[in-house]
C-alpha cells in the first residue's frame, strides 16, 4: 500500500512539473526570479517531447508499482495517462513533437506577456 501511495504522489508530481514547465512562465508575473526554474523546466518537457525520451519519473512510478505488487507501464507518463484523453489511438513521435512545440510556443507567448506587462510597469524603460 505504501509504494501504491508513493507512486500515485509521483504521478501527482510528474502531472505538476508538466503544468509548471507549460504555464510557469506566467509565475514570473509575481515573481521574476523563479525564471531560473522555469526555463530548464520548459526546455527539459520541450526536450523530451523532441527527442521521444521517456521521463525518469516514468521509471521510478514503474518500480514503485512494481513493488507494490501492481503492472507499470511501458510507455512515458504522457502516453499512459494524458494521450489516451486526448488522442486515443496512442503516442507518435509526430505527436511529441507537436508537444514540445506546444510547450515552446505557449512559453513564448507566456515570456512576450510577461515582458510586456513589466515593460508597461517600468514605464517603457528597460530593468
Amino acid at each position: 500500500m505504501f509504494y501504491l501511495i508513493l507512486a500515485d504522489l509521483v504521478v501527482i508530481v510528474h502531472l505538476l512539473f508538466i503544468i509548471f514547465a507549460i504555464l510557469g512562465g506566467l509565475l514570473l508575473i509575481f515573481r521574476r526570479s523563479l525564471i531560473f526554474v522555469h526555463i530548464p523546466a520548459a526546455i527539459w518537457a520541450a526536450l523530451i517531447s523532441f527527442k521521444g525520451w521517456i521521463c525518469p519519473l516514468t521509471p521510478l512510478e514503474n518500480y514503485l508499482r512494481n513493488a507494490a505488487g501492481s503492472e507499470g507501464y511501458v510507455e512515458g507518463f504522457v502516453s499512459h495517462y494524458l494521450i489516451p484523453v486526448i488522442y486515443p489511438t496512442g503516442l507518435t513521435l509526430n505527436i511529441q513533437l507537436a508537444l514540445g512545440i506546444f510547450v515552446v510556443v505557449i512559453n513564448i507567448g507566456i515570456y512576450s506577456f510577461v515582458y510586456y506587462k513589466h515593460m508597461a510597469k517600468q514605464g517603457g524603460k528597460l530593468g
